[in-house]
């Protein structure tokens, strides 16, 4: 018997991530999303525009607007629909673009809507939704950054990995 979500060996195809920090590439000076997963020590960074960076940036340090901003208008929209989000998934990475399905549930009916990373992960964060990668985007992700930089995908991954807090800080939005 197959189950939506699992390879035939009952190994899941998306797996669960958390937002492990927000910060600045050191060499393009563009903000990056880093990605941690939460039963291992995978990472994914995904670089995203500023105006999405702060989006991110604002819920992650729970600051508050004066004015709802979008992400927090497409969470009351969908709460004043009786709706709510039940995840976000990261499922292509194709061409070096990320792509990303909000799946959302009104009624007991699934919606899936397509919608970039950066604002996925806005919406999740203000909706408290897990977040989840699709297993081939990560596999697809080591051999992308390989190729597209002049660092490996292993070295990526050790540098992301290893920074702790303080070093966070020092690249932080």
């Amino acid at each position: 018997m197959n189950f939506p979500g699992l390879q035939h060996d009952d190994t899941p195809l998306e797996i669960e991530m958390k937002i492990r920090g927000l910060m600045m590439d050191p060499v393009t000076n563009m903000p990056i999303v880093v990605l941690k997963d939460v039963a291992g020590d995978t990472v994914l960074p995904i670089w995203v525009g500023i105006f999405e960076a702060n989006a991110i940036a604002l819920e992650i340090e729970k600051t508050a607007t004066p004015r709802p901003m979008t992400h927090d208008l497409l969470r009351d929209t969908i709460r004043g629909l009786n709706a709510q989000v039940d995840k976000i998934v990261v499922q292509e990475l194709k061409d070096d673009t990320f792509y990303a399905v909000i799946w959302m549930r009104q009624d007991g009916e699934v919606v899936t809507i397509d919608a970039r990373p950066s604002d996925a992960l806005a919406l999740a964060l203000r909706a408290d939704a897990p977040i989840y990668v699709h297993r081939e985007v990560l596999k697809n992700a080591r051999l992308s950054t390989a190729d597209a930089q002049n660092v490996t995908a292993e070295q990526m991954r050790q540098w992301l990995e290893g920074l702790n807090d303080d070093e966070m800080g020092r690249y932080k939005m």
